[in-house]
């Protein structure tokens, strides 16, 4: 633990970063890998309407994850500044609390997404040719709903408490055994769609056994045994950032069910190349996701430490990678766009439409990463009305009224560029949420500090 508290309170600031943020690129890529997988391969069976339904089963994948954010995020965040503040035993407790709370989670979306399937089918806006697919996608999704949700808890835990390698690991352990059954279940064995989600559940819960082996062989102040347990003084800090950060990919879910209803009026090629390109662009975004998750420990240790100049060091240069790899991967992007939609399928109507697609997504690509570092800094000073506020308004409170005004004006072309316009717009009000709450902190710590002593006057 002692060379960790060294990486984080002392080490030079480009190797602290690397140090954490390497590993956790890595297992973005991965999880990039990861989601594209399913879709590659189902359009490999030259099937549009198999590869739409999982564009459009995609959202429910993604409320399993905003499930897990609740723990692994606020988990993560929660960690990482009482292990700032020295307190060991509220960090074991936190990740026993996370543990727990997620499998319990997990076992009532089972039941939920079964009962409700019908309804859930109707919502996510599928059509008569893609409802039987989306449905068997969702069938297998939902029952491995617990391991999806716990594992993905977890890779965030371990990650907070410097084990950066061990969570990329994790993920790319899960990530392998999809990428291996995939074209097995999907094409030889020709299971299609359900052969896809039969394929990542049981990848999900290659990584879920890994996770429990490193907590009962290797040494970690983490812990999930039942007697380190406790909700006092762990559910309400762990809530308080779980759920604005899982709020960010609900509504990424509801964005994408309301973007694929308004797409379903252009046809199934529409939903399928919209599903192409966002899996392509996913590339450039997890990337900036992966940096910014990387050094949010480092933020939360600092400021839990008080040590703002090293907190605000650490997201300047985080901030520097991310601006750099967006604008080159960017670059890429535009220079190989029809490559990188055929590489999923050779329809040349969903291709026409995906390159358009891709094209108007990647305008934000750039500087996307600054708004992340920004989410995740919010996240890790416990700021849970600021990180609210901004985990509602990239997929809420501007994506949505951005696509309903742009699609009434410019139809197609409209719901193609909302995305872009709303993370513009994000990254202003990103920077001026983090300027005020972290001015606000500074003043309250400097008040702290200088407020003189005093002693209690004898009574006569």
């Amino acid at each position: 633990m002692q060379d960790k508290n060294e990486l984080f309170a002392s080490a030079p600031i480009p190797r602290a970063v690397a140090t954490m943020a390497i590993p956790t690129v890595l297992s973005m890529l991965v999880t990039v890998v990861y989601n594209m997988v399913d879709t590659f391969f189902v359009g490999q069976t030259g099937d549009a309407n198999q590869v739409a339904a999982v564009s459009l089963a995609t959202p429910v994948f993604l409320i399993i994850m905003a499930m897990g954010n609740i723990f692994g995020m606020g988990g993560s965040a929660a960690i990482s500044r009482f292990l700032g503040m020295g307190e060991r035993e509220r960090v074991k407790n936190t990740s026993s609390f996370c543990f727990y709370g997620s499998l319990a989670v997990g076992v009532v979306l089972v039941i939920a997404l079964l009962a409700g399937m019908p309804l859930v089918l109707t919502l996510i806006g599928t059509s008569a040719n893609t409802v039987d697919f989306a449905r068997q996608y969702l069938f297998v999704i939902a029952l491995g709903a617990p391991l999806t949700l716990t594992g993905g808890a977890l890779t965030n835990l371990v990650r907070a408490e410097g084990a950066a390698r061990e969570a990329m690991f994790g993920m790319m352990l899960g990530t392998v055994v999809n990428i291996v059954l995939d074209p097995l279940m999907i094409l030889t064995f020709g299971w299609g769609v359900a052969g896809a989600a039969i394929a990542t559940v049981i990848g999900n819960a290659s990584t879920l056994v890994y996770y429990l082996l490193y907590f009962t062989r290797r040494k970690s102040i983490l812990s999930i045994a039942p007697k380190a347990f406790a909700l006092r003084g762990v559910w309400g800090t762990v809530l308080s950032i779980g759920l604005p950060a899982s709020v960010n990919t609900l509504l990424l879910s509801l964005a994408n069910i309301i973007l694929n209803n308004f797409l379903s009026s252009y046809g199934d090629a529409a939903v399928a190349a919209m599903g192409v390109a966002m899996k392509a662009n996913m590339l450039v975004v997890f990337v900036q996701i992966g940096l910014a998750l990387g050094a949010q420990p480092l933020i939360g240790y600092n400021f839990g430490a008080k040590n703002f100049a090293r907190m605000k060091a650490i997201m300047k240069f985080t901030m520097l990678c991310t601006v750099t790899l967006g604008l080159s991967l960017t670059a890429l992007y535009f220079i190989a766009t029809k490559p990188i939609i055929r590489a999923f399928i050779a329809d040349e109507t969903v291709v026409t439409y995906g390159v358009h697609m891709l094209r108007a997504l990647m305008l934000s690509g750039p500087f996307l990463g600054v708004l992340f570092v920004f989410m995740n800094a919010l996240q890790a000073m416990g700021q849970a009305i600021a990180s609210l506020v901004l985990s509602i308004s990239r997929q809420g409170l501007l994506f949505l009224p951005l696509l309903i005004v742009l699609n009434a004006v410019l139809q197609l072309d409209g719901i193609v560029y909302a995305q872009p316009i709303a993370d513009v717009c994000s990254i202003a009000l990103a920077c001026a949420l983090f300027v005020h709450s972290e001015r606000r902190l500074r003043r309250a710590h400097e008040s702290e500090r200088d407020a003189p002593a005093t002693k209690p006057v004898a009574q006569s």
